[in-house]
């Protein structure tokens, strides 16, 4: 078996997406994937099913109209959520998750639900810190 240099090791990596890489693409998925209001869209897709947008700007409580519509647009982007126009007066726009979508609805559930029964615990802990500090 040849030996590869470590320029040839970095190169096959990055094309198995090691995301411990610095230039590896997938890095920017979890960049996407990581931020809040993704993490929120997803989850809120995830537990109601399709939704307008006006519904989920009412689900998402301290989103703005400009952060909401740029994340929808980035999942529609990368092929995580669809959008379906119906020509309505005035027009129905609609959310829904993909199938590739779907594959992160655990996930992100369950992200969710972890934040929300551990904050207590973090809260605590971050008051401990603070104190000793």
């Amino acid at each position: 078996m040849p030996t590869m240099t470590a320029a040839e090791k970095r190169a096959r990596a990055k094309t198995a997406y090691d995301a411990f890489l610095d230039g590896c693409p997938s890095r920017q998925l979890l960049d996407r994937i990581s931020d809040k209001w993704v993490a929120l869209v997803l989850a809120a897709l995830a537990e109601e099913g399709q939704l307008r947008y006006s519904a989920l700007s009412r689900r998402l409580a301290g989103v703005s109209q400009k952060m909401l519509t740029q994340t929808l647009r980035s999942l529609e982007r990368d092929g995580l959520i669809t959008r379906t126009v119906t020509p309505t007066v005035p027009v129905t726009v609609e959310y829904d998750l993909t199938d590739l979508g779907a594959s992160l609805q655990q996930v992100m559930l369950r992200l969710k639900d972890w934040a929300e029964s551990h904050m207590d615990e973090v809260r605590l802990n971050r008051d401990r810190y603070d104190a000793a500090g």
